[in-house]
């Protein structure tokens, strides 16, 4: 039997938030949605102009627990989340994304520091973390990724949409990464209270591949930073070294370098919100099935 540990993930919510399921399901039980929550109100617009997230008006605090199954490093290694009843819930779909005034939740995938390849199993059960594999191997970055590095819950970048900002690039059918820029080392599966700074455009391989520029509240030097200007001032050079770092970590496996569209530079804060809106527009239809899921769990 697979060795098991549990931990506290910290993610906290106010009254405009609340998960998406509240409950779990049966896994051959499609889940009934109420505008996308539970004993809340959708408030969704899909105007151009002005655009909403997702959220939900209910009192739900998600106190979610980390339970660990199996050993870090093998290809059995699983993180999952668990509600305070011990359920399971996902992650991807069942953590909120908007608590309020411009802060979002973060799910820590790769602790800063480190170089496994961990990633959300977006194509199973419960979306649980895993240590990527290519050929049946366990996959390392050449080396180690100098931030914290993980997703926005309850967003999506929908593989059928061409953006035509980005070169006309289409989604890589996974949530929205976040490059995490706070001093403190996060751990797996951890949640941090984060506000977005600049987004950067990576383009791998064809597919968009956003990268969300953000802070950890909890980070002392929280406060001086609120958009790209700040992160030059107070984190001198750290867009260009996340830039680079991205664009360069295939090289040493004798692939080519990624681009960066927008320029080749980071977009501002409000563009890096326009982008969160839009990724979290396309997983509401998606959850909803008005984009087929293919391979990806919705559970």
């Amino acid at each position: 039997m697979a060795a098991a540990r549990v931990m506290a993930a910290t993610a906290t919510t106010n009254a405009t938030s609340c998960l998406l399921l509240k409950r779990t399901f049966s896994l051959n039980q499609k889940p009934h949605f109420s505008g996308f929550c539970f004993n809340g109100k959708r408030q969704v617009s899909l105007s151009s102009s002005k655009r909403s997230l997702f959220t939900c008006t209910a009192l739900h605090k998600p106190d979610v627990l980390i339970k660990e199954e199996g050993q870090p490093e093998t290809l059995d290694y699983r993180v999952f989340f668990l509600d305070n009843s011990g359920k399971k819930v996902s992650p991807w779909h069942d953590i909120p994304l908007h608590l309020g005034d411009g802060v979002f939740n973060f799910v820590v995938e790769i602790p800063k520091e480190t170089s496994a390849k961990m990633e959300v199993a977006t194509d199973e059960y419960f979306t649980p973390i895993k240590q990527d594999t290519k050929k049946g191997k366990l996959r390392y970055y050449p080396y180690n990724i100098n931030w914290n590095y993980g997703l926005l819950p309850q967003t999506w970048e929908d593989p059928s949409f061409a953006n035509n900002e980005v070169e006309g690039a289409f989604g890589d059918n996974d949530p929205v990464d976040v490059v995490e820029i706070g001093e403190r080392r996060g751990k797996i599966g951890e949640i941090l209270k984060v506000k977005p700074l600049a987004a950067l455009a990576m383009i791998d391989e064809g597919e968009l591949d956003w990268k969300i520029v953000a802070i950890s509240l909890d980070d002392p030097r929280a406060s001086l930073v609120n958009d790209d200007d700040d992160v030059e001032k107070h984190f001198p050079g750290t867009l260009t070294a996340i830039r680079d770092w991205f664009r360069d970590y295939k090289i040493p496996d004798g692939k080519p370098a990624n681009k960066f569209g927008l320029g080749n530079k980071a977009a501002s804060k409000d563009y890096a919100l326009k982008v969160i809106t839009e990724t979290n527009e396309s997983w509401a239809k998606l959850v909803k099935r008005s984009i087929p899921a293919g391979e990806l769990s919705l559970l």
